[in-house]
């Protein structure tokens, strides 16, 4: 018997050590192979000069990525989003403890910080009030009447997963909120939670185009004849690209997604740079009476704010054509925006902030009389309450956020949007990557986070001495200015007084 357990023993051993041989042949092999190949080609000069081990350069750049974003970046240093707002956002979601200890990490002092201005007396919580109801596009056939704060701005079926789709649809049903479509037209994933839908009509008409891409009236009237989408938002530019169309990578585009489209499968979806029927102010009113026309439902535009001297004619033609030629809203995206796939430049230099542009749209409204007529939504980066606050100070009416809600579903910010990689099936169609995002428990925490957002703006109101979040003003936040010391928004940004840009009409 032991003689037997020996040679077992030993053949074990004579195994290991010829695998281990031949394991070491293997690998001197293929290192002379890349040594050949790597001296021989000459489009890296590092791989050229420093032949295997040169390859480790771009193993380590690409992995420094993510190794910056658990080990090295402080929690409030890492861009887009530090990882102190995400951890807020998932906490939410999770609908666990969101409170700290020891203090703020957030240094209060380089300019353009934010706070608030905390009154004496407070507003208590049995004193504050529900959040008052706003009807957008009040003389449409079908106005639209909702509550909600805080909304879901556009993510294309495409761009996103079909379980990211659904869970997002099943919780903003359940949080009250409205679910915008992206430009990439509306899947039956959209609709399938019940949600309210804003639908948006992109450069490309995805969705309510016809054979030659130019938009279609009965395609618009069979989307606008589901009960569920309550507005249209005709899309200008975004804050990722502004001056450019929508980009969806060929990778991505699935069968489904191109019938949906009606578009080629595999290859790269993009939008035309404009509406080929936009190209000033007056077919810009234009477009809108169309849609509202055909659909009988509140429209506004979406647009990435860079000059204002286009708002300023298209508010002066408002005047002269007639109030009811405004848009029911205008949807502010600040240059911040970033959730798709965008050339760096576009994506890095091109448009203003949300900081600059919303306080910029609000005064002209107000400026030329519209302020009432038109509601304002804003969007660009703000997926937490301070954020949230802000733009309500601003004079903004709702709120949208993409990757705030990309988050709640489990979103990583690996920064593989672009591609169908996504490691938490958040934005890939790769069946065994979406595996991992379980719709039914993700719509609870796209729910749970809209709650959480909300009671905190909340808190953040009352305890400046307002009853509910919409009577935040430009008074009661401060902006550290270039001396070190801080001014009050409304110092920086006077409110405007209701038509006093208005021209004399003739």
């Amino acid at each position: 018997m032991g003689t037997t357990v020996m040679g077992w023993v030993n053949a074990v051993q004579n195994f290991l050590a010829a695998a281990f041989v031949i394991l070491l042949c293997v690998g001197l092999i293929v290192v002379v192979v890349i040594y050949i190949l790597d001296v021989s080609q000459t489009t890296q000069a590092v791989r050229r000069n420093y032949p295997v081990i040169g390859r480790f350069r771009y193993l380590f750049e690409h992995m420094g990525e993510f190794f910056r974003q658990y080990f090295f970046a402080m929690d409030r240093e890492e861009l887009p989003f530090n990882r102190a707002d995400r951890s807020w956002v998932y906490r939410a979601a999770k609908n666990v403890d969101r409170t700290l200890a020891f203090g703020s990490t957030r240094d209060l002092r380089p300019p353009g910080s934010i706070y608030f201005v905390n009154c004496a007396y407070p507003t208590r919580g049995e004193d504050a009030v529900a959040i008052s109801p706003i009807t957008i596009g009040a003389d449409c056939d079908q106005p639209y009447t909702t509550k909600s704060l805080t909304n879901i701005s556009g993510m294309s079926y495409g761009a996103l997963s079909k379980p990211a789709i659904q869970a997002l649809s099943y919780g903003a049903a359940k949080a009250g909120c409205w679910l915008n479509t992206g430009e990439g037209g509306m899947s039956s994933y959209h609709l399938e939670g019940g949600c309210d839908i804003v639908f948006q009509i992109g450069t490309a008409k995805f969705g309510v185009r016809d054979e030659q891409g130019n938009l279609c009236d009965e395609r618009l009237k069979k989307i606008a004849a589901h009960p569920e989408v309550k507005m249209f938002e005709i899309k200008l530019s975004q804050g990722a690209k502004p001056g450019k169309g929508g980009i969806l990578p060929g990778a991505k585009v699935t069968e489904e997604i191109a019938s949906i489209r009606a578009i080629e499968v595999g290859v790269d979806a993009i939008s035309p740079n404009r509406h080929s029927e936009i190209k000033d102010a007056d077919s810009l009113l234009d477009m809108i009476a169309r849609v509202r026309k055909v659909t009988g439902k509140p429209v506004g535009f979406k647009a990435v704010i860079g000059d204002t001297d286009w708002l300023e004619e298209l508010f002066h033609l408002i005047l002269i054509r007639g109030i009811e030629s405004a848009p029911d809203f205008i949807t502010v995206d600040g240059a911040e925006g970033g959730s798709g796939a965008a050339p760096k430049p576009l994506l890095d230099y091109m448009g203003l902030p949300i900081s600059e542009s919303l306080p910029e749209v609000v005064d002209l409204l107000r400026g030329y009389g519209l302020r009432n007529r038109v509601k304002v939504i804003a969007s660009g980066k703000m997926i937490v309450p301070s954020g949230v606050a802000w733009a309500l100070c601003m004079g903004a009416d709702f709120v949208v956020s993409a990757r705030g809600f990309m988050f709640s579903l489990g979103c990583i910010q690996a920064m593989q949007c672009n591609k169908n990689t996504c490691p938490t099936g958040v934005a890939t169609h790769n069946p065994k990557l979406q595996r991992g995002l379980n719709s039914e428990l993700k719509s609870v925490r796209v729910e749970n986070y809209i709650s959480n957002l909300i009671y905190d703006v909340g808190v953040i109101a009352h305890s400046c001495g307002v009853f509910e979040p919409r009577e935040l003003k430009r008074t009661h936040a401060r902006i550290v200015v270039s001396s070190g010391r801080s001014v009050t928004l409304e110092s920086l940004y006077p409110t405007v007084a209701t038509g006093s840009k208005c021209p004399p009409i003739n």
